[in-house]
């Protein structure tokens, strides 16, 4: 496994450059990425730490780093460019496309895409995040038909992660209702569960999977056995299938795959970014 290390730069969060970034690097296997960030990178004081350490790596590997940015600031940018590194910058891959086509220079002003946006989409994304809290694992039953989607599937499956990642970036209202083994002797939905089975999508994953997500939490239980894990799994699968459930295995996918996935599926109004 080779070694290289990677900087991720901003003059905000760096969450930009750090998901992009992180998008080109999975398509390259056998390299293990040691990664740096430097978030707010706002003063000379901070460049020049920087430049320092993106300087110390290349001579510790022999090999200039890579280094994402999104740094606007030209002078920031300029000392950047100097240090031992391969800089990929993705404002100025686009911004210079955007200013011929829209026939205007850019504000360059940092912070843009994370200012608090005080519009109703804003607001509907702080209430899905309450509701996603209010109605996790089924607690809230009143309100279980105020849903966009109810996430269903046996324990440990990810509903809850799931529910608060549609509120925080579509906000959606998610909740999530767990299958239970009480559940599991009878074929038919819980009564609960009956009257919604238009807003259900369900969860799965291999059984090895669930069988180490449980592991992990109760270690040698009969909850984390793998006859356990498969017999509800089964279950959860065949009913399903029954009742016709879009079902996602999100063995091995990201919570952002998973959450977007459902949104296509299930055909919902995303909530975000003014929209």
């Amino acid at each position: 496994m080779r070694q290289r290390s990677v900087f991720f730069l901003s003059d905000r969060t760096g969450i930009t450059a750090e998901t992009l970034g992180h998008s080109l690097l999975t398509q390259f296997d056998g390299i293990e990425w040691n990664k740096h960030y430097a978030a707010f990178l706002d003063s000379a004081e901070k460049v020049r730490a920087t430049i320092e350490q993106i300087n110390g790596s290349a001579k510790q590997e022999g090999q200039p780093p890579l280094v994402f940015s999104t740094l606007l600031d030209p002078v920031i940018l300029a000392a950047i460019r100097q240090a031992d590194c391969i800089l990929f910058d993705f404002f100025e891959m686009c911004l210079g496309t955007l200013e011929t086509v829209l026939q205007q220079p850019p504000a360059r002003m940092p912070g843009r895409s994370h200012v608090l946006r005080q519009d109703a989409s804003y607001f509907k994304r702080i209430a899905a995040i309450q509701y996603a809290l209010n109605s996790d694992d089924g607690a809230n039953a009143r309100i279980l038909a105020d849903a966009d989607v109810i996430l269903v599937g046996v324990s440990r499956t990810g509903k809850t992660p799931v529910c608060v990642y549609l509120a925080l970036q579509y906000g959606v209202l998610a909740a999530n209702y767990p299958l239970t083994p009480e559940d599991m002797t009878s074929t038919q939905l819980p009564p609960l569960l009956q009257p919604l089975c238009k807003n259900l999508f369900g969860l799965t994953l291999s059984t090895s999977r669930l069988c180490s997500i449980r592991e992990e939490r109760y270690p040698g239980s009969q909850y984390a056995s793998f006859a356990e894990c498969q017999r509800e799994l089964q279950w959860q699968n065949e009913l399903y299938k029954r009742f016709s459930i879009p079902s996602i295995d999100t063995t091995g996918v990201s919570i952002e795959e998973i959450s977007a996935s459902i949104i296509d599926q299930v055909h919902l109004e995303r909530r975000q970014h003014g929209t």
